[in-house]
Order: C-alpha cells, then structure tokens, then sequence
C-alpha cells in the first residue's frame, strides 16, 4: 500500500507506525468472524483449509493447525471441567457427612428423656461428631423448663429481660445463624472474659417457642467460622435443639 504525505509526514510514521487502514481492518477481520460464526459448514466445503491454516501455539511459539488447535482448547475445557466436578464432589461429599452428623445429634436428642441427658447428649454430639468442646446453650425462657434446674457450665439461664440480651437483638431478629468474629463484650459474655481464646464463634438463634435463646459455639481457630460459610446446616441444628429444649 502506497503512502499519502500530508504536508512532509509519513502517515504511517505519525500513527506509530501502524496504517491509516487498520480501522478498516478490524471491521472486516469482524466480518469474516461473523461469517464463519453463521456458516459453520464452511470448511466443511473447504477441509484442506484445516491442515494448511497454522496459529500460534498456546503454549509456546510453535505453530499448529486449526484442528490441533482446536484440540488444544477442548482440552483444556475438559480439565477444567473436570476440576469444577472434583469441587463439587468434594462438596457433596462433605454435604453427606454433615448430614450424617445431624442426623445422630437427632437421635441422640429423641433418646433424649429428661433435661440432664438433653445437655448430656448435646456435649456428645457437639463434642465427638463437631469437635466442639466450647460450647454453650443460652436460654431466657418464657416459663418454667425442666432445664433449670440442670448446672452444667454448657447451660445458662438468664431471665428475658436482662441487658445482655441486647448485645444479640439483631442476631433474634434475623433469625438466621451467624458466623465469624464476634465482639468483645459478646466473646467475654458467652465464653468467659480472658479464660479461653476465641478465634471465631457460630451464633445459632433458638426458635420463639423457648423464648429468647441461642446456641453458641466457639473455636481457638479464627477460620473455622467465617461470615461465608453456608449456615444452612447450622439452622438445622437450631431447629432441633428448639424442639429438644422446649420438649424438657
């Protein structure tokens, strides 16, 4: 292509050395990309285009066919395919030992027949099958429990109007379970001020049939709850001690 000066410059100079035509370039570059999307039998009418069209190798500077690059691309959505299916196995995986794991804290609770063994059977569960030995039941209930009388330093009671219950109003009125770092004054409350180190807590609000209450339970480990985590499994567990405890 000839150059066109204007008044003494090199029009391909002043473009950084790329050609005024470039624009244009692009949009037919779009046009054959376009026509190929929309006539996917062309190189069924021209195949020896297959083996003499070579592209950059990916993965260095060879060149490939088309068909080899092709492969290439499929195989790499493979891999990744197959990682994506390994994860969410993994996940299913780990779904099933969940609910595995619930599903004996269930029975431990049915079996369950006074307020002594409902906490002994929640330390069990807790314990062996969520190895969580910091742990507590925190109930301000509405009428008299069986539970009252039990003193087990997994088990508080406090009467519904206390103060503290305000530290977690938002918690009840969500009505969801809530995981990651909990404040100060909400670590020191439930757990002990400077008795054991609290990394991170899952907080479980009861249901309204015990009144106000929670379950808490603590690890040293600051990743072990985090504000990410599904809290579905959680919310289970919420339903069944409120069952459990408005049964004592």
């Amino acid at each position: 292509m000839s150059k066109q000066p204007v008044r003494g410059v090199d029009v391909e100079a002043a473009n950084g050395g790329k050609s005024a035509n470039d624009g244009g370039n692009k949009g037919e570059e779009a046009r054959i990309a376009d026509y190929l999307q929309h006539n996917p039998d062309f190189f069924e009418r021209h195949a020896a285009l297959l083996t003499r069209l070579k592209l950059p190798h990916s993965r260095g500077t060879a060149t490939v066919s088309l068909v080899e690059r092709q492969v290439l691309a499929l195989r790499d959505k493979n891999q990744s395919l197959e990682s994506r299916l390994r994860e969410l196995i993994d996940v299913a995986r780990g779904n099933d030992a969940l609910a595995a794991k619930i599903h004996r804290l269930a029975c431990r609770l049915v079996r369950a027949r006074n307020a002594t063994t409902l906490i002994d059977a929640m330390e069990s569960s807790l314990r062996e099958d969520f190895g969580a030995s910091e742990w507590l039941l925190l109930l301000a209930p509405a009428r008299a429990t069986g539970l009252s009388s039990i003193d087990s330093r997994h088990l508080r009671m406090i009467d519904p109007a206390a103060p503290e219950l305000k530290m977690f109003e938002t918690l009840f009125e969500s009505a969801r379970p809530r995981c990651g770092q909990i404040r100060d004054s909400q670590r020191d409350f439930l757990f002990g001020a400077g008795t054991i180190e609290i990394g991170s807590a899952a907080l479980v609000p009861l249901g309204r049939e015990v009144g106000f209450g929670l379950l808490a339970v603590g690890s040293p480990d600051a990743q072990r709850f985090h504000p990410t985590m599904s809290t579905d499994f959680l919310a289970r567990i919420g339903d069944l001690v409120t069952e459990a405890v408005a049964a004592a």
